[in-house]
């Protein structure tokens, strides 16, 4: 119990502190992304393209952070992606500050990788884990992104003075503070995630060479597993939803002039949900199973899609139910589907198929975004909120043929 148990704690402790650092830096830029692009473009239909370009970023990075891992362990790829995340904050203030979309969309983009390394962070939590407990210490991971997260947002409104003070745009102030706290996230991981938990794993056995197996044949491999299959699909249809939804309502909640602080409680209310239960839903994973956990969050995505679709642009209260349920059904399929994943694939093709997992996820999510935008620029932001119910239901009816596993 010793040596291994505290590793393990050592390596969950790290990887929460990073996770503080990272929610403030890719948090903050959500809602701001979005207006800033509209304000440059001045255009709502094109507003969900700064959270697409993060997401694609996000699905870019993920096999090459697999890869990373795979040669030379998770220290280097989550330092790596985070890093890049600096980079990303750097090009989008320079965008907003000379009004170029172009700038602005690559600084998404490459701001996208630190969510790639946040999200490929909850896989690192179990390198070393025991199958008793894989869900509830991925879990304590995730629920390491509510702190930063929360509060992310809710610096939207002093962040912008400082950008005004500056001569900047103060849509450009969650950029300036998503620099700084990607830099903190990055030398974290790169200093303090020793001995790295992959290679310490592979020592043990615990772990497989994922650079033998690409994505491809991990993808062919999921698809021949029906539970694996169902798992992938669960969290790209909790991810598609939270992020089309999402980003599309400090949109909404503009159109009758809402305040950047209101805006940023809502979206900080939401990722309380996504965040903040996470250790619960681990609990309830391991308890009652993965399946189950699943279905539990379908019925929770379902009840935000009816609450956000029903609610007027400055019903704050009502919003904040949505948004939150929102997160908190996302925490539940991510969390439970990606421990029923890990358990469902060969071992040779773990790491792989978490990357694969990531990319698929995070497609999904750009594919969401872009939709979103069409959508809420042509029809409503209530009739958003009804299409993205429909994968929601047809999952579930699917579930149902796991009912005894």
């Amino acid at each position: 119990m010793s040596q291994h148990a505290e590793l393990q704690r050592k390596t969950l402790r790290t990887l929460t502190v990073a996770q503080i650092g990272a929610g403030v830096g890719t948090a903050g830029t959500v809602a701001a992304g979005s207006l800033l692009v509209a304000s440059i473009t001045g255009s709502e239909e094109l507003a969900g393209l700064a959270q697409t370009f993060s997401v694609l970023g996000a699905a870019a990075l993920a096999l090459p952070l697999a890869r990373l891992t795979a040669h030379s362990g998770r220290r280097s790829a989550l330092s790596f992606g985070y890093a890049a995340g600096v980079l990303g904050s750097v090009l989008a203030i320079f965008g907003g500050i000379h009004a170029n979309i172009f700038l602005m969309l690559a600084g998404s983009f490459l701001v996208g990788s630190a969510s790639a390394s946040a999200y490929q962070a909850r896989f690192a939590a179990i390198d070393l884990a025991e199958e008793s407990h894989r869900a509830k210490n991925l879990s304590y991971v995730v629920w390491g992104s509510t702190i930063g997260a929360v509060t992310g947002p809710n610096l939207m409104q002093p962040a912008g003075d400082i950008a005004e003070r500056l001569g900047f745009p103060r849509l450009v102030g969650p950029y300036l503070i998503s620099a700084v706290t990607l830099t903190f996230a990055s030398l974290i991981i790169f200093y303090f995630l020793k001995p790295d938990p992959y290679i310490t794993a592979l020592g043990e056995g615990k772990s497989y060479e994922a650079g033998k197996k690409n994505v491809k044949e991990a993808l062919v491999h999921i698809r021949q597993k029906p539970l694996a299959l169902f798992a992938i699909i669960s969290i790209a249809i909790g991810h598609v939803v939270m992020v089309s939804v999402m980003v599309m309502t400090p949109v909404h909640m503009a159109h009758v002039d809402v305040s950047l602080r209101i805006i940023g409680l809502v979206i900080s209310v939401h990722v309380i949900g996504m965040y903040a239960f996470s250790p619960v839903v681990g609990s309830i994973s391991d308890r009652l199973g993965q399946i189950k956990t699943i279905q539990i969050g379908l019925v929770i995505l379902f009840l935000s899609a009816v609450i956000s679709g029903t609610a007027a642009a400055d019903d704050v209260p009502k919003l904040g139910i949505g948004l939150f349920l929102l997160g908190l059904g996302w925490s539940f399929t991510l969390i439970a589907g990606s421990a029923l994943l890990s358990s469902s694939v060969d071992p040779v093709l773990k790491t792989s198929s978490q990357g694969a997992s990531d990319l698929v996820m995070n497609l999904s999510g750009a594919a969401g975004g872009a939709a979103a935008g069409i959508i809420i620029s042509s029809l409503t932001y209530g009739w958003l909120c009804a299409f993205s119910a429909i994968p929601v239901i047809a999952l579930a009816i699917w579930s149902g043929r796991f009912r005894k596993s």
